[in-house]
């Protein structure tokens, strides 16, 4: 079974946790991983892009030249897609980038996640987050203590106010509740912090 230790914030360790084999020794599932990044990354998307159809460019009311007999192609309005300043044939309009992939899919790009941060030593556990008063100091050099050197996903199951007090000014640290966890979080971020109690909670509901 695999094993892990858990520290506290001073970076001791205070005991070895048993984690779930069919979770953290899998191997990650990259097509998994690649389907829940690209649906994440569509659903940031802000789909405001927009262009002028012809019904909706000013002016081009009047036919520039008749019809027939000037020896010139026809043409029906200066705001024809064809001529500049006209209007944009097919032009990208506003639109909603999002969808979801099944649930099922999800939580096993979750697992890959998980068992591929265990597996490049990048996942460690903390028994708790007691922080005395909200200090982003004093979070910063637990941070240090615990090796953390680049940026740095902390995961929490419970409300803590001085936590997200300590953790929000420091760059390359984002703070997440294990029930919002999504892999893309998880891949993005150097180095994963987690509670006991979270990573328990976790492993029951992804088994």
């Amino acid at each position: 079974m695999a094993k892990t230790e858990v520290k506290n914030l001073e970076g001791t360790t205070v005991k070895e946790l048993d984690l779930a084999d069919e979770i953290f020794a899998a191997p990650p599932n990259q097509s998994l991983l690649w389907e829940s990044v690209k649906s994440y990354l569509a659903s940031q998307r802000r789909g405001t892009h927009s262009t002028k159809s012809r019904g909706e460019v000013s002016g081009g009311g009047k036919k520039p030249w008749r019809q027939k007999g000037t020896g010139r192609a026809r043409v029906g309005s200066i705001r024809s897609s064809l001529w500049r300043g006209g209007s944009i044939a097919h032009g990208p309009k506003p639109r909603d980038y999002a969808y979801a992939i099944p649930a099922k899919m999800l939580r096993g790009a979750l697992r890959s996640a998980l068992a591929a941060k265990f597996q490049d030593q990048k996942l460690t556990v903390i028994d708790q987050f007691n922080l005395q008063e909200a200090k982003t100091k004093a979070f910063a050099g637990a941070l240090r203590k615990l090796g953390v050197e680049k940026t740095v996903l902390v995961v929490s199951d419970a409300t803590n106010r001085n936590l997200e007090l300590s953790s929000r000014n420091i760059q390359g640290c984002d703070l997440v509740r294990h029930h919002k966890l999504h892999p893309y979080e998880v891949l993005s971020h150097e180095t994963l912090l987690i509670s006991e109690g979270a990573l328990g909670r976790l492993a029951e509901a992804l088994r």
